[in-house]
């Protein structure tokens, strides 16, 4: 049994899209994160997206001992291409079609330069199963991304992705999903320690 925990890295405060864009975290709220990485099992291995905003969380997180991966292009954030940047009402007005469609029905609709989320599930997905397949029986810490982890919950409890985008992930709250017999499920989600 492997057992994920995935980590939302610390709020950005951003008001727009965020995706590959690199935007710090705001790691000022250090009871919360005492909170967090008390949680956390303290033997797991500790990986996250590249991003700054997950590989700063992660090394707040490795601050107590654990064994830090080196970071996982493959973890980052849905990539949003031309959107990333813009707010909610500046995407709508641009692409209003396609922006609709996009949340509407995820699938295989992509922003202008950016990735659909059926393409942003397959990249994650393969990276989880080759870091579960080399690390079997481990507990892995992966801090990442709203979107990032909202594919794996897609996956632990099947269904559609307008279902999986229905779950909140919070900043700094912890999803916990395990893999057992060649199959996965969800213990908890968006706990907030």
């Amino acid at each position: 049994m492997t057992t994920w925990h995935w980590v939302r890295h610390g709020p950005t405060h951003e008001k727009s899209f965020v995706g590959w864009r690199d935007v710090p975290a705001d790691l000022s709220d250090t009871a919360q994160i005492a909170r967090l990485s008390a949680h956390l099992p303290s033997d797991a291995l500790l990986i996250s997206s590249d991003l700054v905003r997950a590989s700063a969380t992660a090394d707040v997180l490795a601050a107590s001992g654990r064994n830090r991966l080196r970071h996982e292009a493959d973890l980052r954030e849905l990539h949003f291409g031309e959107w990333d940047g813009l707010g909610w009402k500046a995407v709508a007005e641009r692409d209003p079609v396609l922006s609709r469609t996009y949340w509407e029905s995820p699938g295989d609709t992509a922003p202008p330069g950016g990735e659909s989320w059926n393409a942003a599930a397959a990249r994650v997905t393969a990276s989880v199963d080759r870091l579960t397949q080399a690390h079997p029986g481990q507990h892995i810490i992966a801090v990442a991304h709203f979107g990032t982890i909202l594919t794996q919950v897609q996956r632990a409890l099947g269904g559609d992705a307008v279902k999986a985008m229905g779950h909140k992930i919070d900043n700094l709250s912890v999803t916990t999903l395990v893999h057992a017999s060649g199959g996965w499920q969800a213990e908890q989600i968006n706990h907030l320690p």
